[in-house]
Protein backbone atom coordinates (compact mmCIF):
# COMPACT_ATOMS: atom_id res chain seq x y z
CA UNK A 1 0.00 0.00 0.00
CA UNK A 2 1.45 3.21 -1.47
CA UNK A 3 1.48 6.01 1.17
CA UNK A 4 0.12 9.03 0.04
CA UNK A 5 2.01 12.48 -0.08
CA UNK A 6 -0.10 15.25 1.56
CA UNK A 7 0.93 18.75 0.30
CA UNK A 8 1.48 21.27 2.89
CA UNK A 9 -1.21 24.04 2.94
CA UNK A 10 -1.01 26.81 0.57
CA UNK A 11 0.30 29.69 2.03
CA UNK A 12 -2.34 32.72 2.43
CA UNK A 13 -1.55 35.72 0.06
CA UNK A 14 -2.57 38.82 1.77
CA UNK A 15 -4.90 40.96 -0.42
CA UNK A 16 -3.75 44.91 -0.21
CA UNK A 17 -7.26 46.87 -0.58
CA UNK A 18 -6.32 49.99 -1.87
CA UNK A 19 -8.53 53.36 -1.77
CA UNK A 20 -10.95 53.53 -4.29
CA UNK A 21 -9.56 56.81 -5.43
CA UNK A 22 -5.83 55.49 -5.45
CA UNK A 23 -6.86 52.77 -7.26
CA UNK A 24 -8.45 55.32 -10.28
CA UNK A 25 -5.27 57.64 -10.72
CA UNK A 26 -2.92 54.44 -10.81
CA UNK A 27 -5.03 52.95 -13.56
CA UNK A 28 -3.30 53.53 -17.10
CA UNK A 29 -6.85 52.90 -18.59
CA UNK A 30 -8.82 55.29 -16.74
CA UNK A 31 -11.01 57.87 -18.80
CA UNK A 32 -9.31 60.86 -18.96
CA UNK A 33 -11.64 62.99 -16.49
CA UNK A 34 -9.40 65.48 -16.05
CA UNK A 35 -8.51 66.26 -19.70
CA UNK A 36 -12.00 65.97 -20.43
CA UNK A 37 -12.66 68.82 -17.76
CA UNK A 38 -9.71 71.01 -19.27
CA UNK A 39 -10.83 70.93 -22.89
CA UNK A 40 -14.37 71.17 -22.29
CA UNK A 41 -13.76 74.70 -19.99
CA UNK A 42 -11.55 75.50 -22.72
CA UNK A 43 -13.95 75.22 -25.63
CA UNK A 44 -16.76 76.99 -22.90
CA UNK A 45 -14.34 79.73 -22.28
CA UNK A 46 -13.46 80.25 -26.50
CA UNK A 47 -16.96 80.50 -27.18
CA UNK A 48 -18.94 82.18 -25.03
CA UNK A 49 -17.64 85.40 -26.04
CA UNK A 50 -18.65 84.20 -29.93
CA UNK A 51 -21.85 83.25 -28.76
CA UNK A 52 -22.10 86.77 -27.31
CA UNK A 53 -21.05 88.52 -30.19
CA UNK A 54 -23.45 87.08 -32.04
CA UNK A 55 -26.02 87.39 -30.14
CA UNK A 56 -25.80 90.69 -30.08
CA UNK A 57 -26.04 90.97 -33.87
CA UNK A 58 -29.83 90.10 -33.40
CA UNK A 59 -30.44 92.36 -30.87
CA UNK A 60 -34.11 94.19 -31.11
CA UNK A 61 -32.50 97.33 -30.14
CA UNK A 62 -29.26 99.89 -30.31
CA UNK A 63 -28.29 98.54 -27.24
CA UNK A 64 -24.50 96.79 -27.61
CA UNK A 65 -24.71 95.22 -24.30
CA UNK A 66 -27.93 94.20 -23.23
CA UNK A 67 -30.08 92.23 -25.95
CA UNK A 68 -33.50 93.28 -26.27
CA UNK A 69 -35.58 90.80 -28.29
CA UNK A 70 -34.62 88.99 -31.79
CA UNK A 71 -34.71 91.33 -34.73
CA UNK A 72 -33.04 91.00 -37.87
CA UNK A 73 -32.88 94.75 -38.57
CA UNK A 74 -29.51 94.84 -37.96
CA UNK A 75 -28.17 92.35 -40.84
CA UNK A 76 -31.00 94.26 -43.37
CA UNK A 77 -34.12 95.38 -42.34
CA UNK A 78 -33.28 98.53 -41.03
CA UNK A 79 -32.75 100.80 -44.44
CA UNK A 80 -30.17 102.77 -43.14
CA UNK A 81 -28.00 101.55 -40.48
CA UNK A 82 -28.08 97.64 -41.28
CA UNK A 83 -25.17 95.37 -42.46
CA UNK A 84 -26.87 95.24 -46.03
CA UNK A 85 -27.96 98.98 -46.37
CA UNK A 86 -25.45 100.73 -44.52
CA UNK A 87 -22.99 102.47 -47.29
CA UNK A 88 -19.63 102.00 -45.43
CA UNK A 89 -20.55 98.20 -44.13
CA UNK A 90 -22.18 97.76 -47.58
CA UNK A 91 -18.42 98.51 -49.98
CA UNK A 92 -15.98 97.26 -46.83
CA UNK A 93 -18.26 94.17 -47.30
CA UNK A 94 -17.47 93.50 -51.05
CA UNK A 95 -14.03 94.88 -50.68
CA UNK A 96 -13.43 92.38 -48.20
CA UNK A 97 -14.46 89.64 -50.58
CA UNK A 98 -12.84 91.15 -53.50
CA UNK A 99 -9.35 91.30 -51.89
CA UNK A 100 -10.12 87.20 -50.78
CA UNK A 101 -10.82 86.17 -54.10
CA UNK A 102 -7.89 87.90 -55.65
CA UNK A 103 -5.37 87.19 -53.42
CA UNK A 104 -6.74 83.47 -53.77
CA UNK A 105 -6.29 83.27 -57.53
CA UNK A 106 -3.12 85.00 -57.88
CA UNK A 107 -1.43 83.58 -54.43
CA UNK A 108 -2.31 79.36 -55.06
CA UNK A 109 -1.55 79.26 -58.79
CA UNK A 110 2.26 81.53 -57.84
CA UNK A 111 2.69 79.08 -54.34
CA UNK A 112 2.43 76.13 -56.61
CA UNK A 113 4.60 77.08 -59.18
CA UNK A 114 7.48 77.84 -56.56
CA UNK A 115 6.49 74.63 -54.75
CA UNK A 116 7.32 72.61 -57.73
CA UNK A 117 10.66 74.72 -58.69
CA UNK A 118 12.31 74.77 -56.01
CA UNK A 119 11.78 71.10 -55.39
CA UNK A 120 13.53 70.55 -58.23
CA UNK A 121 16.19 73.19 -57.40
CA UNK A 122 18.51 71.75 -54.75
CA UNK A 123 21.37 73.04 -53.37
CA UNK A 124 21.90 76.29 -50.35
CA UNK A 125 19.93 78.50 -52.71
CA UNK A 126 16.50 75.76 -52.69
CA UNK A 127 17.14 76.10 -48.97
CA UNK A 128 17.27 79.37 -49.05
CA UNK A 129 14.16 80.26 -50.89
CA UNK A 130 12.46 77.48 -48.59
CA UNK A 131 13.85 79.67 -45.40
CA UNK A 132 12.43 83.21 -47.04
CA UNK A 133 8.72 80.96 -47.40
CA UNK A 134 8.44 80.10 -43.69
CA UNK A 135 10.24 83.63 -42.47
CA UNK A 136 6.80 85.06 -42.97
CA UNK A 137 5.10 82.72 -40.03
CA UNK A 138 7.67 84.29 -37.95
CA UNK A 139 7.84 87.83 -38.47
CA UNK A 140 5.26 90.09 -36.54
CA UNK A 141 2.68 91.16 -38.65
CA UNK A 142 2.53 94.32 -37.85
CA UNK A 143 6.66 94.63 -39.19
CA UNK A 144 5.09 92.84 -42.42
CA UNK A 145 2.81 95.91 -42.34
CA UNK A 146 4.79 98.46 -41.87
CA UNK A 147 7.63 97.65 -44.05
CA UNK A 148 5.25 96.99 -47.03
CA UNK A 149 3.65 100.98 -46.19
CA UNK A 150 7.67 101.99 -46.58
CA UNK A 151 7.97 100.30 -49.51
CA UNK A 152 5.32 101.46 -51.31
CA UNK A 153 5.52 105.30 -49.86
CA UNK A 154 9.05 105.58 -51.16
CA UNK A 155 9.93 102.71 -53.40
CA UNK A 156 6.85 101.87 -55.43
CA UNK A 157 5.32 105.47 -55.59
CA UNK A 158 3.76 104.46 -58.91
CA UNK A 159 1.55 102.41 -56.98
CA UNK A 160 -1.28 104.27 -54.70
CA UNK A 161 -2.02 103.22 -51.39
CA UNK A 162 -5.37 101.14 -51.75
CA UNK A 163 -6.62 98.04 -53.47
CA UNK A 164 -4.00 97.19 -56.17
CA UNK A 165 -1.69 98.08 -52.93
CA UNK A 166 -3.58 95.56 -50.83
CA UNK A 167 -3.44 92.57 -52.94
CA UNK A 168 0.03 93.17 -53.61
CA UNK A 169 0.95 92.82 -50.03
CA UNK A 170 -1.66 90.25 -49.33
CA UNK A 171 0.12 88.23 -52.04
CA UNK A 172 3.51 88.63 -50.90
CA UNK A 173 3.04 86.42 -48.30
CA UNK A 174 -0.08 84.75 -48.95
CA UNK A 175 2.07 82.66 -51.18
CA UNK A 176 4.01 81.46 -48.22
CA UNK A 177 0.84 79.26 -47.50
CA UNK A 178 0.33 76.89 -50.56
CA UNK A 179 3.93 76.35 -50.87
CA UNK A 180 4.71 75.11 -47.93
CA UNK A 181 1.10 73.18 -47.82
CA UNK A 182 2.31 71.78 -51.49
CA UNK A 183 5.88 71.29 -50.68
CA UNK A 184 5.16 68.83 -48.10
CA UNK A 185 2.43 67.00 -50.33
CA UNK A 186 5.62 67.02 -53.01
CA UNK A 187 7.66 65.29 -50.62
CA UNK A 188 5.13 62.71 -49.58
CA UNK A 189 4.24 61.81 -53.30
CA UNK A 190 7.97 61.64 -54.31
CA UNK A 191 8.86 61.26 -57.72
CA UNK A 192 8.20 57.96 -58.47
CA UNK A 193 4.62 58.87 -60.30
CA UNK A 194 5.98 61.49 -62.41
CA UNK A 195 9.18 59.53 -63.93
CA UNK A 196 6.65 56.34 -64.49
CA UNK A 197 4.92 58.75 -66.59
CA UNK A 198 7.37 59.68 -68.44
CA UNK A 199 8.99 56.07 -68.67
CA UNK A 200 5.56 55.45 -70.50
CA UNK A 201 5.83 58.47 -73.02
CA UNK A 202 4.73 61.50 -71.37
CA UNK A 203 6.31 64.89 -72.27
CA UNK A 204 7.26 66.76 -68.50
CA UNK A 205 4.85 68.99 -69.05
CA UNK A 206 1.97 66.45 -69.28
CA UNK A 207 3.39 64.29 -66.46
CA UNK A 208 2.40 67.33 -64.55
CA UNK A 209 -0.34 68.31 -66.02
CA UNK A 210 -2.21 64.46 -65.59
CA UNK A 211 -0.21 62.85 -63.01
CA UNK A 212 1.47 65.48 -60.66
CA UNK A 213 -1.39 68.20 -60.35
CA UNK A 214 -4.19 65.40 -59.26
CA UNK A 215 -2.31 64.38 -56.95
CA UNK A 216 -1.86 67.53 -55.61
CA UNK A 217 -5.56 68.70 -55.48
CA UNK A 218 -6.06 68.09 -52.28
CA UNK A 219 -2.87 70.47 -51.16
CA UNK A 220 -4.13 73.15 -53.47
CA UNK A 221 -7.90 73.04 -52.03
CA UNK A 222 -6.41 73.02 -48.63
CA UNK A 223 -4.18 76.21 -49.44
CA UNK A 224 -7.03 78.27 -50.97
CA UNK A 225 -9.29 77.79 -48.36
CA UNK A 226 -6.25 79.09 -45.69
CA UNK A 227 -5.50 81.78 -48.08
CA UNK A 228 -9.11 82.96 -48.44
CA UNK A 229 -10.03 82.60 -44.64
CA UNK A 230 -6.62 84.50 -43.64
CA UNK A 231 -7.17 87.22 -46.32
CA UNK A 232 -10.92 88.17 -45.16
CA UNK A 233 -9.33 88.08 -41.46
CA UNK A 234 -6.43 89.93 -42.11
CA UNK A 235 -6.32 93.67 -40.36
CA UNK A 236 -2.61 95.11 -39.93
CA UNK A 237 -1.79 94.99 -43.55
CA UNK A 238 -4.60 96.02 -45.71
CA UNK A 239 -4.56 98.58 -42.34
CA UNK A 240 -1.34 99.93 -43.54
CA UNK A 241 -2.00 99.88 -47.19
CA UNK A 242 -5.62 101.37 -47.12
CA UNK A 243 -6.13 104.57 -48.82
CA UNK A 244 -9.34 105.77 -49.77
CA UNK A 245 -12.07 105.17 -47.64
CA UNK A 246 -13.64 102.30 -49.80
CA UNK A 247 -10.82 100.67 -49.90
CA UNK A 248 -10.90 99.96 -46.39
CA UNK A 249 -12.14 96.18 -46.05
CA UNK A 250 -14.81 94.77 -43.34
CA UNK A 251 -12.15 94.21 -40.66
CA UNK A 252 -10.91 97.62 -40.64
CA UNK A 253 -14.49 98.93 -40.81
CA UNK A 254 -14.92 96.97 -37.58
CA UNK A 255 -12.21 98.22 -35.85
CA UNK A 256 -12.88 102.13 -36.51
CA UNK A 257 -16.19 101.83 -35.74
CA UNK A 258 -15.90 100.27 -32.53
CA UNK A 259 -13.83 103.26 -31.27
CA UNK A 260 -16.99 105.52 -31.35
CA UNK A 261 -20.57 104.80 -30.47
CA UNK A 262 -20.97 101.12 -32.28
CA UNK A 263 -24.37 99.71 -33.22
CA UNK A 264 -25.21 95.41 -33.16
CA UNK A 265 -24.58 96.20 -36.93
CA UNK A 266 -20.86 95.70 -36.43
CA UNK A 267 -21.49 92.83 -34.60
CA UNK A 268 -23.30 91.82 -37.49
CA UNK A 269 -20.19 92.20 -39.47
CA UNK A 270 -18.01 90.38 -37.26
CA UNK A 271 -20.12 87.51 -37.49
CA UNK A 272 -19.93 87.32 -41.11
CA UNK A 273 -16.42 87.27 -40.83
CA UNK A 274 -16.77 84.20 -38.89
CA UNK A 275 -19.32 82.84 -41.04
CA UNK A 276 -17.40 83.61 -43.98
CA UNK A 277 -13.97 81.84 -42.57
CA UNK A 278 -15.74 78.63 -41.64
CA UNK A 279 -17.37 78.21 -44.63
CA UNK A 280 -14.30 78.75 -46.82
CA UNK A 281 -12.67 76.11 -44.39
CA UNK A 282 -15.50 73.73 -44.65
CA UNK A 283 -15.61 74.22 -48.53
CA UNK A 284 -11.78 73.18 -48.65
CA UNK A 285 -12.20 70.22 -46.63
CA UNK A 286 -15.10 68.62 -48.72
CA UNK A 287 -12.79 69.72 -51.53
CA UNK A 288 -10.27 67.48 -50.24
CA UNK A 289 -11.85 64.47 -48.82
CA UNK A 290 -13.65 64.70 -53.07
CA UNK A 291 -10.26 64.98 -54.05
CA UNK A 292 -9.17 62.10 -51.89
CA UNK A 293 -11.58 59.69 -52.91
CA UNK A 294 -10.96 56.41 -53.15
CA UNK A 295 -7.42 57.11 -51.36
CA UNK A 296 -6.47 56.34 -47.78
CA UNK A 297 -7.42 59.41 -45.77
CA UNK A 298 -6.95 60.56 -42.08
CA UNK A 299 -9.77 62.43 -41.64
CA UNK A 300 -9.68 66.58 -40.19
CA UNK A 301 -5.79 66.15 -38.87
CA UNK A 302 -4.73 64.69 -42.53
CA UNK A 303 -5.98 67.28 -44.15
CA UNK A 304 -4.69 69.93 -41.87
CA UNK A 305 -1.02 68.45 -42.45
CA UNK A 306 -1.86 67.56 -46.35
Amino acid sequence: MTQETIAPPARAVPVVVRAPRRRWWRDPWRKPRILQTVTWAYLIWSLVPLTIAIAISFNGSRSNSVLHGFSLQWWWSDPEDSLWHDPELHAALFQSLRLGLLTVLISVPLGVAFALGIDRWHGRPATGATFLMLLSFVLPEIVLGISLFLVFQHLLKFIELGTTAQILGLVTYQISYPFIIVRARLLTIGREYEEAATDLGARPRQAIRRVLLPLLYPAIFASAALVFADTIDDFVTVKYLSGPATSEPLSVKIYNFTRAEPTPAVNAAATFLLVVTTVAIVLGYFAYRRATRGQRTGGVSEFANV
